[in-house]
């Protein structure tokens, strides 16, 4: 397929997932509709697209398989009715191990599964907000760097914990990712330290257009995430933002959309400028 020179309309979303899919339904779906109807081609959810449950054992429970998931099929069903591609920041099914995958999957506009990619890098972290996450007790973490295309952009699909790990962006970047996608459910604490820093610098680095749709507000299991959903262009810029009211904690306080037009010749511009992806350091002496 060769290089899109048009822009394409985007749109990232912040909520607060319920504690089971059919509550944040409920959320979401307007949302969508929302999104396309003020223009979206691409509408990105945040990781946790559908729920966070109260406990593992609601987890357990709420995950559904990843070949038989009503959810899913909603999602598809809604994204072909509207005519959008979906980027479903990320959702939770069941493993073959018992445990789960923390997968983000990529709906065309045909209302069929594109591209999915499961989450590498796990969150085991003490982020100082008295708990202790260990997403490698629960999840199964992926082994492969996923692109696909979007109306000709070719994009890199990563979640949220990725984002501390610029190699993934690199190697995305180098293999020819114009946009990356980073839904997250940041924690408040961590997010607050560092969540714009680190999205404009992946943006930077790779000279690629920065998609971070973002849970927000106080879930069923009492985490806090950050918010703030941004949309970053390849010079590093923040073109959108969800307003978020850090003193307001509660579901639903903070909800929103933003919009953008990438247009994939700033990307060529920001690489031509500072050519860094073409620089291969030699470590070998």
């Amino acid at each position: 397929m060769s290089a899109a020179r048009t822009p394409l309309a985007v749109a990232a979303l912040q909520y607060c997932a319920a504690g089971t899919a059919e509550e944040t339904l409920a959320t979401l779906l307007p949302m969508i509709d929302r999104a396309a109807g003020d223009g979206a081609k691409l509408i990105c959810l945040p990781e946790a697209a559908t729920f966070l449950a109260a406990s593992r054992g609601a987890l357990a429970d709420e995950a559904e398989p990843a070949d038989e998931s009503p959810t899913l099929d909603k999602l598809c069903g809604r994204a072909a009715a509207l005519g959008v591609s979906l980027s479903v920041g990320s959702m939770f099914f069941r493993a073959e191990d018992g445990r789960h995958v923390n997968r983000q999957l990529l709906i065309g506009p045909d209302g069929t599964v594109h591209a999915e990619y499961d989450k590498i890098h796990m969150f085991d972290a003490n982020v100082g907000d008295g708990k202790s996450y260990r997403e490698s007790n629960h999840f199964a973490p992926g082994d492969r760097m996923v692109m696909a295309g979007i109306d000709g952009i070719q994009t890199g699909l990563t979640i949220c914990y990725d984002l501390r790990f610029p190699h993934l962006y690199r190697r995305l970047a180098q293999a020819g990712a114009k946009i990356l996608t980073i839904p997250a459910a940041f924690t408040f604490n961590s997010g607050r330290a560092h969540w714009h820093v680190l999205l404009r610098a992946r943006a930077i680095e790779t000279g690629c257009f920065v998609i971070a749709a973002a849970q927000c507000g106080t879930h069923a299991d009492g985490r806090r995430t950050y918010g703030h959903a941004l949309i970053v262009a390849p010079w590093g810029e923040i073109i959108a933002e969800v307003p978020t009211d850090d003193g307001n904690a509660a579901a639903g306080a903070n909800d929103g959309i933003i919009h953008a037009s990438l247009d994939p010749a700033s990307v060529d511009k920001a690489r031509a400028a500072i050519p860094s992806l073409a620089t291969q350091p030699d470590f070998s002496g």
